[in-house]
């Protein structure tokens, strides 16, 4: 978006008042203690976070830490809850999110500290409006990346009083805890899934005829050639490609014909898939002509696609007929019973080579991604595994869709109520977009389902 443009629509509505981020709050980034000293690293307790995690609206944990020792040789600092953090370098440039702990972050992220006299919340939601001008700014820089002086720069409108302006975030608030909760609840049915197979299909204590823990109860263990280790008697290591062999490498039509893109059929990339078990829908989208220019490359429902050029092992299940690009293998299952065992079964394997290599970003062929072996069990066992699964996995497919519903109305929701085109009434009634109703049956609709299913 052009900046010049985006000013002259600007309206100040009554009661609000234009701000510079630099001249209200202090800004600072962090830095990156020296990766060769491990000292730095070693049983750190100091949150230290990156802005590849700026992808979820409020930030309360983190899987990277650094040391004592780090934190003083080094010129990060730690910032205070409320802290808006906004990502400068990488594929999360322009994503802002709240920190709801005390951190430290890399020089890749942006820190506004809180002020008093203003919403964290309205101040986040209000740069998460610039987010397409955040990216144009990145990308038209020398090198890709955001600086704190541009961010510095950045003028947004608010109301004058911070209670009205608490009043205005209150409903986007309410609806991303509605898709932080689904999220959440999700993560839980997939680790209840995994448990499962790990039980079944790597500690070998699936139930045997009488109903016992296989290995446990003493089943009979064989030793298998190729896996070089003992499986249960009657299992056998099979390659993926003859477990299911209708396996589709995606393609891109034509990019110098501009009318094979822009229709209603998604073509999924890797990012497409990249934390969505389950994929309604892509960035670019192909027309009838440029997907029927490659008929024999649609993906039907339930198909799972996998990344296998650049970063290996990205994994979704397509919720829509789709096409994909040449980075990835689909797998279009011809047995039901397969799909949630070979779903487990690859991310062990891709997990299994990341541990041994220290990475998974290589290109595997088509060939290769067939020749895979897993431990694979008669199909008695899978079916029963399937009934036991199949209906957890439909229930995270029904929430991953609600959350694409909910992420749509809130980000249509956004701009009119950061530019003042929309007022909330204090009792958060807002019948033209979310009836008080809907909004409640929104956050709390299942409420009941996480103490049934965790």
């Amino acid at each position: 978006m052009d900046l010049k443009k985006y000013k002259k629509k600007r309206i100040v509505p009554r009661g609000w008042k234009e701000i510079t981020i630099g001249d209200v709050f202090r800004t600072s980034s962090g830095a990156t203690p020296l990766s060769t000293e491990v000292s730095y690293y070693a049983n750190g307790t100091i949150p230290w976070i990156n802005s590849g995690e700026l992808d979820n609206p409020y930030i309360y944990d983190t899987t990277n830490f650094i040391s004592q020792k780090g934190f003083e040789n080094s010129s990060t600092e730690i910032y205070p809850i409320d802290t808006v953090l906004v990502a400068m370098y990488g594929a999360t440039a322009g994503k802002a999110s709240i920190l709801k702990m005390e951190a430290c972050t890399n020089q890749a992220v942006c820190a506004i500290l809180p002020n008093k006299e203003y919403s964290s919340i309205f101040l986040k939601y209000s740069i998460d409006t610039l987010y397409d001008h955040l990216v144009g700014l990145s990308s038209g820089s020398a090198r890709d990346n955001l600086s704190q002086t541009e961010l510095k720069k950045l003028k947004l409108i608010m109301p004058v009083t911070k209670r009205e302006q608490d009043n205005i975030v209150s409903i986007l608030s309410l609806i991303d805890r509605k898709i932080e909760l689904n999220r959440l609840i999700n993560q839980n049915l997939e680790a209840m899934t995994k448990q499962l197979y790990d039980y079944w299909f790597v500690q070998f204590d699936f139930p045997d005829k009488n109903g016992k823990p296989y290995k446990s109860s003493g089943g009979k263990m064989v030793w298998d050639t190729i896996l070089k280790r003992k499986i249960p008697d009657g299992w056998v290591a099979k390659p993926i490609g003859e477990i299911e062999s209708n396996i589709i490498t995606g393609k891109t039509p034509s990019c110098s014909d501009e009318s094979n893109f822009g229709g209603d059929i998604p073509f999924i990339t890797i990012e497409d898939i990249r934390g969505n078990l389950f994929v309604f829908k892509s960035q670019r989208t192909l027309s009838a002509k440029g997907a029927g220019s490659q008929s024999k490359k649609y993906l039907p429902v339930g198909s799972l696609s996998v990344s296998c050029i650049g970063t290996i092992g990205v994994m979704g299940y397509i919720a829509k007929l789709s096409q994909t690009n040449q980075q990835i293998n689909s797998i279009i299952f011809e047995n039901d019973f397969n799909r949630v065992f070979i779903y487990y079964a690859l991310k062990m394997y891709f997990e299994n080579t990341k541990a041994k290599t220290g990475n998974v970003f290589a290109n595997m062929s088509k060939e290769e991604f067939s020749a895979i072996k897993v431990v694979y069990p008669p199909k008695n066992i899978l079916k029963l595994f399937h009934k036991r699964t199949v209906s957890i996995f439909d229930e995270i497919k029904n929430i991953i869709n609600e959350i694409n519903y909910l992420t749509e109305q809130r980000d249509e929701l956004l701009p009119l109520l950061m530019n003042g085109q929309v007022s909330v009434n204090s009792d958060l009634a807002f019948e033209p977009f979310f009836p008080k109703s809907t909004i409640y049956k929104y956050t709390w609709g299942y409420s009941h389902k996480i103490t049934k299913l965790i």
